[in-house]
C-alpha cells in the first residue's frame, strides 16, 4: 500500500510502498478514506515540539474510513462499515491509569512507548491498524462526507474537557484560546452541551466576530488589551453571570499572563479545564495563587484527550443536529501532496479551518 513516511525529523515525508498492516486479535484494518492534517504538524515533523514519536514512522492523527477487515473479538462491527479511527490508544492491563499512545502523532512515558512499538503508523497512508475498541461506528455517509467527518478528530479534544468538568446545560462558559483551531472548536462543543453564555476571549476582532456571527448572542466577546487585571475584569463583565467554567486551549506561544487572566475568571466552586501548551517547550510555568484556589473552593483539571466513549457521545450530538460539522471549511489534497498539505495546514491553523488527506 502507498503512505507517507517520516524518515527523519526535519526530512519531507516521503510518498512510497509500505507492507499492508495485518490484522491480529483485538484489532480492526481500516481502509482511510479521509484524515484531518493536525494543524502543527509541521512542528511535529520539524522536531520542534519534540514529540515522542518512534523512526521511521507513518505519521497521522486518526481519521475517517470503511472497515477492511476484523478480528474474532468484535461483535458489531461489519465489513464495509464507516468508521472514526481515534488515535488514543490506552494500555489494557490497567483501567485506572492506563499508559497511552497517540498513534502517529507522539507517546507517554515508557508505557507509552511501549505501545508505539506495537501500534506504531497512524492514518496517512491507504490502510492502517487500530484497537477494536478505537473504532467507532458512523452510521451511512458518503465518501464526500467522509472529509467533513474529519473534524471530530478536533471536537472531540474539547468535548474531553467539558466532560472531565461536567460541564451543565444552563451554564457558562470561558474558553481561553477562543479564536484558534481547538478553541473555536470547544465554543461550539459548549454551545452543543447546551451552555447558557460562552465567553470568547482574543486578540483577533474579525475572529471574534466571526464566532459571533456563526454562533449567535450566546458568545460574549471580548478584545483583550495585554494586561492581565483589566483583561479579567473585561472577561467577568462580559458574561451574563458568574463564571461556572474556564476552558484553555492556549498553544506554547502564549504568555502564562494570559492563560492566567482568563482562568482565574471563575466564580466560587468553579472549575478550570487545563488542555493547552503552557511551558511544553520550556520556560516559566502557570503559576495561580494557592490561597486563592484554597479559599474558593476551585477544581482544577489537567486533561490529556477525552474518555473511551466519548467518540460515541459526540457522534450523538452531531447526529442530533445540536453540533454542525458544516462550520469547519475543509480544504483537501491527495497523498502524493501530503507535504503540500502538511505546509498548508500550517499557514491556515486557525478558527474553523481543516486540512484533509485522502488517500
Amino acid at each position: 500500500m502507498k503512505a507517507a513516511v517520516l524518515k527523519s525529523f526535519g526530512s519531507p515525508l516521503a510518498i512510497e510502498d509500505v507492507p499492508d498492516p495485518v490484522l491480529g486479535t483485538g484489532e480492526v484494518i481500516v481502509d482511510v478514506v479521509a484524515t484531518r492534517v493536525l494543524s502543527y504538524s509541521k512542528e511535529v515533523f520539524s522536531g520542534e515540539r519534540k514529540y515522542a514519536l518512534d523512526l521511521p514512522a507513518v505519521p497521522g492523527a486518526g481519521g475517517v474510513g470503511r472497515v477492511r477487515a476484523i478480528g474474532p473479538d468484535s461483535t458489531k462491527l461489519s465489513v464495509g462499515d464507516w468508521v472514526l479511527c481515534d488515535p488514543t490508544v490506552r494500555s489494557r492491563d490497567d483501567a485506572i491509569a492506563p499508559d497511552i499512545h497517540l498513534q502517529g502523532v507522539s507517546s507517554r512515558g515508557e508505557g507509552g512507548m511501549r505501545l508505539q512499538k506495537y501500534f506504531h503508523d497512524g492514518s496517512f497512508a491507504q490502510r492502517m491498524r487500530v484497537p477494536t475498541e478505537n473504532v467507532t461506528r458512523l452510521g451511512e455517509i458518503s465518501e464526500e462526507e467522509a472529509t467533513q467527518w474529519c473534524a471530530l478528530g478536533t471536537l472531540l479534544v474539547p468535548y474531553g474537557g467539558f466532560l472531565a468538568a461536567k460541564l451543565q446545560p444552563g451554564e457558562t462558559v470561558l474558553v481561553s484560546g477562543a479564536t484558534g483551531n481547538f478553541g473555536s472548536a470547544a465554543v461550539a462543543v459548549a454551545l452543543a452541551m447546551g451552555a447558557a453564555c460562552v465567553v470568547a476571549p482574543g486578540r483577533n476582532e474579525k475572529m471574534l466576530a466571526e464566532l459571533v456571527r456563526r454562533h449567535g448572542a450566546r458568545v460574549r466577546p471580548v478584545k483583550l488589551t495585554g494586561n492581565e487585571n483589566d483583561d479579567r475584569e473585561l472577561m467577568k463583565r462580559a458574561a451574563a453571570g458568574p463564571i461556572d467554567c474556564a476552558f484553555d486551549i492556549m498553544p506554547p506561544s502564549v504568555s502564562t499572563t494570559v492563560v492566567r487572566a482568563a482562568i482565574m475568571t471563575v466564580r466560587s466552586n468553579g472549575r478550570i479545564v487545563l488542555m493547552g501548551g503552557v511551558n511544553m517547550q520550556g520556560g516559566p510555568g502557570l503559576e495561580l495563587p494557592y490561597n486563592w484556589i484554597m479559599r474558593e473552593c476551585i477544581t482544577i483539571h489537567g486533561v490529556w484527550m477525552y474518555p473511551p466513549d466519548a467518540a460515541v457521545r459526540l457522534i450523538a450530538l452531531v447526529r442530533a443536529g445540536l453540533l454542525r460539522l458544516d462550520h469547519f471549511e475543509t480544504t483537501s489534497f491527495d497523498l502524493d501532496h501530503a507535504n503540500e498539505a502538511v505546509d498548508y495546514a500550517a499557514a491556515n491553523a486557525g478558527a474553523f479551518n481543516m486540512t484533509v488527506i485522502k488517500p
